[in-house]
């Protein structure tokens, strides 16, 4: 988005001027049939207002030269259109404004096709999770028309103080693609996009008005900084949005940077019977090949963010590579991603563990010759085999807790323990209970042993006293 936008107005320009030998010519043109604001200066990106609901046509245009592109000849090709935040600030927080608009809107979209009216387009499709996006089929060899709805308006996502707020813009953007050799539509051909301002209904007729009055009465010398209004808008290139599972394909002589994105399938997604995000089923904290290195490249680092439940932010960070991420301050996360996110991103990064609430140190009992226990130091003195013990790291004070990861060290099925015992004075023993958990001694030591019953397990442990 941070691209420079050519301006519609110099794409009016005399065809017949020699084109420079870098310039790519683009394979498609897309217009939509709305008015440019007359009150946007020369030199700025036009601006189109829009009706909430109303159906907009946005036209389809074969825009190719003789032979240019030609595997697409005779073939379908996909486009999305999406409708998205203009302001790069929006657009850091994009999901949290989707989410709040979703949750005062429930089971309406953003955007949607009005597919009566459309014409051309094959096999349309909507996310149920994707609110502001569409995607169609079409033949660039027959006439093709979709048929825009949006229904989001700019003043939703203005903090309300003292009404009449300035609405924020958002963007049109069209991207579309062809079959690779899978027959799978990933293949970007070409993105266009355009600035809007979506008012309540008849809202945008009033605004066009407006701008065309206040500039009937500037002078004259003034109004030539100013662009005319056109009676529709021509959606300029852009870059491909990048969530998008896309290779960009330059089939001009010179190189272009290619844009890619991980498959889903190769990333991993963490195992729910973790003992706790921080640390493995046995208490041992993660290794540090875990950890997002300098070295990752962007592949390795959008892998690192799905698995560390910061998906949300896998597009924002989509050209990142691993150094480039861990240069990032705090503050900066903060300001991108929000106070909550931005610190947990900023944790995960530094790889800051959450310090247990408890830590116990707990050793299977082994056959031992009567009378022989095992010192509370770790190994027997009378022998030269070592007890080795398992840490329990605690992040709740509970006995279930005790009881889970207990199972999880000593692979028992946790479903199996029926109680946790501990052995007190005279060798009785006690319910382990959530208060009596609360009164743990950190670090303590604990020897551990299971009676098997008809279908449940029942676990003991005995105090070893330092």
């Amino acid at each position: 988005m941070s691209d420079v936008l050519a301006l519609p107005i110099f794409k009016q320009e005399d065809s017949s001027l020699p084109l420079d030998d870098e310039t790519k010519h683009p394979p498609f043109q897309y217009v939509m049939c709305a008015a440019t604001s007359p009150a946007v200066k020369l030199h700025d990106e036009t601006l189109t207002y829009l009706n909430q609901g109303q159906s907009y046509e946005i036209r389809m245009l074969d825009n190719r030269k003789m032979g240019d592109v030609p595997e697409i000849t005779g073939k379908l090709v996909k486009s999305i259109i999406r409708v998205v935040f203009h302001d790069r600030r929006l657009q850091y927080t994009e999901h949290q404004q989707l989410e709040g608009w979703k949750w005062n809107r429930p089971g309406d979209r953003l955007l949607d096709l009005d597919i009566p009216m459309s014409v051309g387009i094959i096999d349309t499709r909507t996310n149920p999770s994707q609110l502001n996006a569409v995607e169609f089929l079409w033949d660039p060899a027959k006439r093709t028309s979709a048929f825009i709805q949006v229904h989001c308006i700019s003043t939703e996502f203005t903090p309300r103080k003292h009404g009449g707020e300035k609405g924020v813009p958002f963007r049109i953007q069209v991207d579309t693609f062809k079959q690779n050799e899978n027959g799978e539509y990933t293949d970007h051909l070409h993105s266009a996009s355009c600035q809007i301002k979506v008012f309540k209904p008849k809202g945008a007729d009033r605004k066009q008005k407006t701008d065309r009055e206040k500039m009937e009465k500037r002078a004259a010398h003034e109004k030539e900084k100013y662009q005319p209004s056109y009676d529709t808008t021509v959606l300029t290139e852009c870059s491909p949005w990048p969530d998008t599972p896309t290779a960009y394909v330059n089939n001009s002589p010179s190189a272009a940077p290619t844009f890619t994105s991980p498959p889903p399938s190769a990333c991993s997604v963490p195992d729910s019977n973790s003992s706790s995000p921080n640390h493995q089923g046995d208490g041992i904290p993660q290794a540090s090949s875990e950890q997002l290195q300098p070295s990752a490249t962007i592949q390795e680092t959008q892998q690192w963010l799905l698995k560390n439940r910061f998906s949300s932010y896998a597009r924002l960070f989509s050209n990142f590579l691993g150094a480039d991420l861990l240069k990032l301050t705090k503050e900066d996360l903060v300001q991108i991603c929000g106070a909550a996110d931005g610190i947990r991103l900023y944790n995960a990064l530094k790889s800051r563990s959450v310090r247990p609430r408890l830590t116990l140190y707990v050793c299977r009992e082994q056959p031992a010759p009567q009378g022989q226990q095992p010192a509370a130091g770790g190994s027997d003195s009378s022998s030269a085999a070592p007890f080795v013990y398992h840490a329990i790291y605690l992040e709740e004070m509970v006995a279930s807790e005790v009881a889970r990861k207990l199972a999880l060290v000593f692979n028992i099925p946790f479903h199996q323990i029926n109680q946790v015992y501990r052995q007190g004075p005279t060798g009785i023993h006690i319910l382990v209970s959530d208060q009596m958990v609360q009164n743990f001694q950190d670090e303590s030591c604990f020897l551990f042993s299971t009676v098997k019953g008809t279908l449940h397990v029942y676990v003991c442990l005995e105090r070893l006293e330092s």
